[in-house]
């Protein structure tokens, strides 16, 4: 275990205050020095030799990284990964630099958005003011315009930002499987159009201003001298805070304050606003959602606020490992029926790509993402999510001629029963062709009498009507 070159410093001060403490009255004066010693020492400069400061470049070039072109983070010189523990025992201080480097990553994604992606970058609210705080999703020209289809994403929770899957993901493998720059591409490539959502982007950080302190001797109507006395407590008071926060945070950084961004201040609120002002306005005929972890719960809810609106514009969703819970979430039984329907989610799983994996919640399907990390499902998901968008893409398509085709479009069990009643009672001779046959009571289409029939395989599989 390593100990600090402050606490080694510091030691046998703290040793000889415990041991003059055990001892009597005339001890007094001896600890009185010691603490007087102690105040003395300059903490700030002792944890400069401790702690680097915390000042780091602002580019990747001031790190001496860069991507080569495989999308993995090199650096410069040595052409070896990220290393986190760069200062050894200075975990804090790797975390800091760690956080650093992952700002300037987010920026990078942002403008690998517009210039390779050609995305638009939108700020929100749409009518904000030029003094308050805003946020931005991004958009393919043709997101609201595209007649057909339109994809949207949506990331996890945390420190991400739009454009990205998993930051370490970014930093440690890949451009490819950390950020949803391949979804995109292969998106327009397919004929989409995009919106790339930024539901943890729901607050700017500002100075908090400091409040000046009024002296309690300029308000007070008290005796001069016990206004001396409290003034001197005080002091004392506030110089023992100040001393034992210099030794634990000795790089004070500055205190900051949130400022939400109107209609935007969660994730939830974010998917609910991209929705009624863009989404819903959009042209595409078909909406796909593409929703990893917390975003699956943000589209869930979204669901239970637009229930109506979803199922009439939404064809497929497809979410990876996410986080959702219908139960925890009270989605009620006709939300839960349309997610069987027209969801699946792809679970870390040791299981192979697409194997069925079972579920404790009555909603979609669950299948495997083919590996067990939660921050690759996205990615190793990639081809067989695009392939569940056609097959469903198709299906609707094939449903508006009309085909029969999804479990949501097949005849009801009771409604068959009831036919083949029907049926037993009006039809004991040979089967007509069906455009003879007369419409059956029992059923509400008029070719129904056919869809008796052919419903149990008495004449062939069912018709197109």
């Amino acid at each position: 275990m390593s100990i600090s070159l402050s606490s080694l410093i510091l030691l046998p001060i703290w040793i000889s205050m415990a041991q003059i403490q055990q001892g009597g009255p005339d001890e007094k004066e001896k600890t009185t020095a010691l603490k007087d010693l102690l105040s003395r020492i300059d903490l700030d400069e002792l944890m400069k030799k401790d702690e680097p400061p915390l000042d780091f470049p602002d580019t990747l070039e001031g790190f001496e990284y860069a991507f080569n072109e495989k999308g993995q983070l090199r650096h410069i010189k040595t052409g070896e990964p990220f290393v986190f523990n760069y200062r050894e025992d200075l975990h804090r201080w790797n975390q800091k630099r760690y956080e650093a480097l992952g700002e300037i990553i987010t920026k990078y994604v942002y403008e690998l958005l517009e210039k390779d992606c050609n995305l638009k970058k939108i700020s929100i609210p749409v009518d904000a003011t030029e003094s308050e705080p805003k946020s931005f999703i991004f958009m393919s020209e043709d997101a609201l315009t595209n007649p057909q289809k339109l994809m949207v994403l949506i990331h996890g929770s945390g420190v991400v930002r739009a454009g990205q899957w998993a930051r370490r993901l970014i930093i440690n493998e890949d451009l490819d499987s950390g950020t949803q720059i391949p979804f995109i591409k292969r998106a327009m490539d397919e004929g989409y159009g995009v919106i790339v959502l930024n539901p943890n982007e729901n607050y700017i950080e500002v100075e908090k201003p400091k409040i000046p302190v009024q002296s309690s001797s300029d308000s007070s109507d008290e005796p001069a001298e016990k206004r001396e006395r409290k003034d001197k407590v005080s002091k004392e008071t506030k110089k023992r805070r100040d001393f034992y926060e210099k030794y634990r945070n000795p790089q004070r950084e500055k205190e900051m304050m949130q400022l939400y961004i109107r209609e935007n201040g969660s994730p939830e609120e974010h998917a609910v606003y991209v929705w009624d002002h863009f989404i819903a306005q959009s042209a595409a005929e078909k909406v796909f959602f593409v929703a990893h972890s917390y975003g699956g719960l943000a589209f869930v809810e979204l669901m239970i606020q637009r229930e109506a609106d979803v199922k009439s514009k939404v064809t497929a969703v497809a979410l990876t490992d996410s986080v959702h819970n219908v139960w925890h979430q009270e989605a009620g039984k006709t939300i839960r029926e349309w997610m069987r329907e027209n969801c699946c989610n792809w679970v870390s799983s040791s299981e192979p790509l697409d194997t069925s994996v079972e579920s404790m919640l009555p909603d979609c399907p669950r299948v495997s993402a083919g590996t067990d990390r939660h921050e690759l499902t996205s990615w190793k998901s990639f081809p067989s999510i695009f392939k569940f968008f056609t097959e469903a893409s198709e299906a609707k398509s094939s449903s508006l001629k009309p085909a029969l085709t999804r479990r949501s479009h097949r005849i009801k069990h009771e409604e068959l029963f009831a036919a083949s009643v029907c049926l037993s009672a009006r039809w004991a001779a040979p089967v007509a062709p069906p455009a003879l046959l007369p419409a059956c009571p029992a059923l509400p289409h008029p070719a129904s009498a056919a869809w008796c029939l052919r419903g149990f395989g008495v004449h062939g599989p069912p018709p197109v009507l």
